[in-house]
């Protein structure tokens, strides 16, 4: 994968803030920039650009050297960091990633840089910013995430749900999920029955799967470090008519919504383009959280559809639509599309039908 571009326009992003170096430390943004995936690492971008770890990696990060300075320091990187400050990124002014340091680290880099005659700037999602638009490696991995979401889906309706517990089927998908070529899955896979249904993020526990319920299953595929994300709703027999309403209800809404997926779309109005569908049919008190999120290393990144959010979608986004409705003590339904955003419109990442399946 070439990363070079990634730096090029953090570099320009940073030249944008009078910026002239920048200290990254978060584990998920070294790895974008870098694909290092272990346990200690740390870029900083100055003078030069260099590629900061421990012994531990020495050889792992051999390949690094062809784009980074590589340096093998101590295992406690940001005291080398402060340390040498000056010489790491001169008397300038240096931006570092305002969530990825505690406060004892933030205070010896300041006192340091102080010293040294630099400035230390906090900066809030520069680089979550740009790892918000795609490029075509990356669609590529997510989009085999989620031809791995559809086969997931597809054995779950033929091996069936009813009278197994929720542990097991959530223990089956994992192990599933390997098999058909994943690295392991996006995150704990969601299996809610029943009233259990009725929680967004629930656990899923012993509770053995009953006749005729709904069970909200929310699941994701990781392959090359990219994650995937759907959730399907199915029936394990008959369904009530609140059960239906609800069902086509939510439907509705993620359809409506995902109607609106394109270039330059607010995101504010995605999501409540969803709400206003569910709050028509009667369960808005019922529908409390966002319509939507990025996918990408991480299960929840940038654009996002829901309150507080503002912006617009870009090509490159990848987000998903997931709009529910969940009713305490009885049942909930979401259901939830991954889509890459294109110059003209959206391609959809998971295509398992949403029609109410009985398994």
């Amino acid at each position: 994968m070439n990363r070079a571009p990634r730096r090029e326009r953090l570099s320009a992003a940073l030249a944008e803030r009078d910026l002239a170096g920048f200290l990254v430390t978060t584990p998920t943004n070294v790895r974008y920039l870098t694909g290092y995936t272990g346990s200690n690492g740390v870029v900083c971008l100055g003078n030069e650009a260099r590629f900061l770890t421990d012994f531990r990696y020495a050889t792992s990060v051999a390949p690094l050297t062809l784009e980074w300075q590589v340096e093998i320091v101590e295992q406690n990187l940001l005291s080398d960091v402060a340390g040498r400050i000056g010489e790491v990124f001169g008397s300038q002014r240096v931006g570092f990633e305002a969530s990825g340091l505690t406060y004892a680290a933030w205070h010896a880099l300041d006192e340091a840089a102080r010293a040294a005659g630099a400035e230390l700037v906090p900066c809030e999602h520069l680089i979550e910013d740009l790892r918000a638009v795609k490029d075509a490696e990356e669609a590529a991995l997510i989009r085999a995430g989620g031809e791995i979401c559809d086969a997931l889906y597809a054995w779950l309706a033929e091996e069936g749900l009813a009278g197994r517990s929720e542990r097991e089927v959530a223990w089956a998908i994992e192990q599933r999920a390997r098999e058909l070529g994943a690295g392991g899955t996006s995150f704990p896979p969601v299996v809610a029955s029943g009233a259990n249904g009725a929680q967004p993020h629930a656990v899923p526990g012993e509770l053995e799967i009953e006749r005729s319920d709904l069970v909200v299953l929310d699941l994701g595929a990781l392959v090359g470090g990219y994650c995937s994300d759907c959730t399907r709703t199915f029936a394990t027999g008959p369904s009530d008519a609140q059960m239906m309403d609800v069902y086509e209800t939510v439907l509705a809404a993620q359809e409506a919504a995902l109607a609106l997926v394109r270039p330059g779309q607010d995101c504010r109005e995605v999501h409540e383009t969803a709400r206003k569908v569910i709050a028509d049919a009667g369960y808005g008190e019922y529908f409390n959280h966002g319509t939507g999120h990025g996918v990408g290393l991480d299960i929840h990144e940038e654009p996002r559809f829901r309150n507080g959010f503002g912006g617009e979608l870009a090509a490159g986004n990848v987000v998903t639509v997931e709009p529910g409705v969940y009713l305490p003590g009885r049942f909930g339904v979401r259901i939830e599309d991954l889509v890459l955003v294109t110059e003209d419109g959206y391609e959809l990442l998971t295509h398992f039908p949403k029609s109410l399946l009985s398994v």
